[in-house]
């Protein structure tokens, strides 16, 4: 019930866009840490194993040894799906053998993108694709993979919800938009809130770490 791409560019920024039929997939599916990694975990979700996973970034294991040790430990694993990129660009998927429906992942340079209850089997690979040639900041990159997706049919029913969160260097995400529920179209609404932020996004990192130098709010009491 859910497609995603979690994604590492040149700058070292972390960042993943998903969707999904459910409500708010983005609030239990996506896992980013400055410095260390971004981990989603879907399919019949288990929000735990993204942070494990992470934890095992930190202690210096590789995306494809992290992955492997949580795969080897966690129950009930052959339901989930997990995507991995780590501080070094390395990326590693494993979609258990009893993922719903039509359910694949594709790895490709500081990428993964994953999905299952699919209309295709391709559109991982299209995903990794699109967002490698798509150039700019990591969060249009992101949309244009989720675009391609749905482009390509994404899942076989109707998708509800979606988000699209980045870290890079802040402490905090610097990018967190989500459609948590939506009846039609929430890529759609995730793009025009993409094209709302965009302008600001670094504004706000500014406010939060230099705020005498940061622009006014614009609103009475801050021109």
């Amino acid at each position: 019930m859910t497609f995603s791409i979690v994604a590492r560019d040149a700058s070292g920024a972390f960042g993943s866009a998903i969707c999904s039929s459910s409500p708010a997939v983005a609030a239990r599916c996506v896992h980013l840490s400055d410095g260390v990694g971004g981990v989603n975990s879907q399919n019949i979700t288990d929000p735990r194993l993204g942070p494990l996973v992470l934890d095992h970034l930190r202690n210096g294991l590789s995306a494809t040894d992290a992955l492997a040790a949580v795969v080897a430990s966690a129950e009930n694993i052959e339901v989930r799906q997990l995507l991995v990129v780590d501080g070094h660009g390395r990326a590693a998927a494993y979609s258990g053998p009893r993922a719903l429906g039509v359910f694949g992942d594709a790895v490709g340079d500081g990428v993964v993108a994953g999905g299952n209850m699919l209309a295709t089997a391709e559109i991982p690979d299209l995903m990794v694709k699109a967002l490698h040639k798509t150039p700019g900041d990591l969060e249009w990159r992101l949309l244009a993979a989720m675009r391609a997706a749905i482009d390509a049919g994404g899942e076989a029913g109707p998708v509800h919800s979606a988000g699209l969160a980045v870290v890079r260097d802040a402490g905090w995400r610097v990018t967190d938009l989500r459609i948590d529920w939506t009846e039609a179209g929430p890529i759609d609404q995730l793009e025009k809130l993409v094209e709302l932020w965009m302008p600001q996004r670094d504004d706000y990192v500014t406010r939060a770490l230099h705020p005498t130098a940061a622009p006014s709010y614009g609103v009475p009491g801050d021109e």
